[in-house]
């Protein structure tokens, strides 16, 4: 049977605290058996004989030391049971661990005891090639190894088959009552016992990158999506994270919204240069105005080359401190700020920072002065650039440039200064980026100079995340049917309104709860369908296959929730309570199947976060919810007549939802509780 092991709280308490309770109610006794106190003339925990203090009476009154050194160590159990231990390890380890010590108990480096999941589930469960990997090795026949090994297997914890499959394969199955444990100690631990990092990072996660002034579209989801995903599981393992929205709130933009505010209103106070006062606290626009500026002020700009130089001037005034201008800078970013959270918390994305690259700004003279003096940046062609071409490169890349001609900044300058600030402010172990695939060239050029120059220290990882495009089902990045870039609000509400009518159909939900229901399996739809394909691939974007409730779907996964928690409130609605139930060994194959996806989660997770791959999560969950379904659709569960029988099936099920529940958390949304 597995075993479990206490360890501190995440707050860095000691779990032993856990058990000043027992401490002090077991003091005198404790003390007295620690002095030596057994009241009794030969104690059985010891060869020496003890007699009574003077003036004492008969030991025999008293318990021997042995006994209350149990109960003391019962009483230790009982309390290690009430707190709940933190963590299980994960199953494959348990197996691998078994592996290791027969290798080397056969003679063999115990590294070869490593254990992977059978890529042919028919003939096993899992599977260890050691023994071909180390033939060479040790100039022996792998399955001369293999065997060696097995012989020694047979007192397994945890194996009920091991068999050696020429030329050296190791093929395991695994005992039911092993895996019934397994999933036991799961439920009794908290967070279903995910094996955290010993090692706890600081990470920030930089993704969003909306600019304000403009109205979040369908380019902007994966960042979010992928990014949040990302956040949480990253947590779930552990790790410190803050996830940082980057604002584009700066530049070029700033300017052609100041110019065409200034067309439209000169009277406002922001353009008086002879203005004194306080300038309104309210802006002089909302968001539907604003959004409407930007894309005019921008047409007009390309067209009117007066009008150009104007917002460029604008844009120069700005970033030099002009009163009136920043009071506008603020209102932009006040607006802009209060609907894009209003946004991404439709979504279900939140950010811990909200910084953007203006936060930057102050950073840069500093950074390119020493820059300078150090050595690391020169001009060319007027320009002032870093070179991080290095000799193992097979093409070439280009230097990271961070200065133009005229002294204007650039993407990469801002991004250096980011970086700057984040080592400076938050020490992360590591930065990692949520942007799009066709960014991977400046991502390059910036994290080598910023290692190059030291603007961040050489254990710190700076880690690129590049998503692929999202289109339609023309191959092309997805639009409206106008041919527009739809905005993501507009994305949200036709899904949700599809989910409606879909779930109007069962008369049993309606009103406020089927437009709830209708939100979360809408969010479902789409959030799994992007995190289900690979980051870095394009893929398609289809509407009617994503909101359908069959196949590697959102709304199949939902519906599976739904479908154990109904069966799980009828089961109480008979009077059945749902505490201490216990996962029996398995009765039949279908239901041993579920509980080895069951039993996968800790690994899953652990590997999702190592590749900081959601899509494994998803590929998970898929599995899990199909294994679910044969299960139901080939045992009686609520007409079982075995009580004991149907117990394990519904602890079974518990565990199950609990599993799934789980995973959707990470992945950014929720079930409802009916369908």
């Amino acid at each position: 049977m597995p075993t479990l092991c206490i360890k501190s709280l995440s707050n860095g308490i000691p779990a032993a605290i856990l058990f000043i309770p027992f401490y002090l109610s077991c003091s005198k006794f404790l003390l007295d058996f620690f002095l030596g106190k057994c009241y009794i003339s030969k104690c059985p925990c010891s060869s020496v004989d003890r007699a009574p203090p003077s003036g004492g009476g008969s030991g025999g009154s008293n318990p021997p030391g042995c006994v209350l050194f149990l109960l003391f160590l019962m009483e230790i159990y009982r309390n290690y049971r009430k707190y709940r231990r933190y963590e299980v390890k994960k199953i494959i380890d348990y197996i691998a661990e078994e592996l290791s010590e027969a290798f080397e108990k056969a003679g063999y480096d115990r590294t070869y005891g490593k254990v992977t999941l059978s890529n042919r589930p028919d003939l096993c469960e899992y599977q260890c090639n050691g023994a071909m990997a180390g033939a060479k090795a040790y100039k022996k026949a792998p399955f001369m190894i293999a065997e060696d090994v097995v012989a020694l297997l047979e007192d397994s914890a945890c194996m009920e088959e091991v068999e050696v499959v020429k030329p050296g394969f190791i093929n395991i199955r695994l005992k039911k009552s092993f895996v019934a444990d397994y999933l036991n100690q799961m439920e009794e631990t908290d967070n279903l016992g995910i094996e955290k990092t010993e090692h706890p990072e600081m990470i920030v996660l930089d993704y969003g990158g909306p600019n304000v002034a403009k109205p979040l579209h369908v380019g902007h989801l994966r960042s979010a999506i992928i990014g949040e995903s990302v956040k949480r599981i990253s947590r779930k393992m552990g790790h410190e994270v803050l996830g940082d929205i980057h604002l584009g709130d700066w530049g070029y933009q700033m300017g052609l919204i100041i110019t065409e505010l200034k067309e439209r209103k000169p009277e406002l106070p922001y353009f008086d240069e002879a203005f004194e006062g306080e300038y309104p606290k309210e802006a002089p626009f909302t968001i539907s105005e604003l959004e409407e500026i930007y894309p005019t002020a921008s047409g007009k700009a390309k067209e009117d080359e007066t009008y150009r130089e104007n917002a460029l001037h604008a844009t120069y005034l700005l970033q030099n401190g002009h009163k009136g201008y920043r009071a506008i800078w603020n209102h932009i970013i006040r607006v802009s700020v209060s609907d894009l959270k209003k946004n991404y918390a439709n979504l279900n994305v939140s950010f811990d920072l909200w910084k953007g690259e203006s936060d930057a700004q102050a950073y840069i003279p500093d950074m390119i002065e020493r820059l300078k003096k150090e050595g690391f940046a020169h001009e060319d062609q007027g320009a002032l650039v870093i070179d991080v071409q290095e000799e193992t490169d097979t093409k070439e890349i280009p230097p990271c440039m961070i200065q133009k001609s005229d002294g204007a900044s650039l993407y990469g300058t801002t991004d250096l200064a980011t970086l700057v600030q984040r080592v400076q402010d938050y020490h992360p172990d590591k930065v990692a980026y949520v942007v799009d695939k066709r960014q991977e060239l400046h991502f390059t050029q910036v994290f080598r100079a910023a290692k190059k120059t030291g603007i961040v220290p050489a254990e710190t990882e700076l880690k690129f995340l590049g998503f692929g495009t999202m289109n339609g089902k023309d191959g092309k990045p997805f639009k409206t049917r106008e041919g527009g870039v739809m905005r993501l609000e507009t994305l949200i509400s036709e899904i949700t309104e599809k989910m409606y009518e879909k779930i109007s159909e069962n008369h049993s939900i309606e009103g406020e709860e089927a437009k709830q229901t209708a939100k979360l399996i809408g969010m479902a739809a789409i959030k799994y369908g992007d995190l289900s394909n690979q980051a870095s691939k394009d893929y398609v974007f289809d509407v009617d296959r994503f909101t359908s409730f069959e196949g590697n779907t959102g709304p199949y996964i939902l519906y599976t929730i739904v479908r154990i928690k109904s069966i799980l409130n009828k089961y109480q609605s008979q009077g059945n309570s749902l505490d201490g139930l216990k996962v029996q060994e398995a009765y039949a194959d279908c239901e041993k199947a579920l509980m080895l996806e069951a039993a996968k989660y800790n690994d899953v997770m652990a590997n999702a976060f190592q590749d900081l791959a959601p899509h494994k999560i998803c590929a998970y969950i898929y599995d899990l919810a199909n294994a679910f379904n044969r299960f139901y659709h080939e045992t009686k569960i609520l007409a079982e007549e075995d009580a004991g029988k149907q117990k394990s099936y519904i602890a079974l099920l518990k565990v199950t939802k609990d599993v799934l529940e789980a995973c959707i958390d990470v992945l950014g949304f929720e079930a409802p509780e009916r369908m």
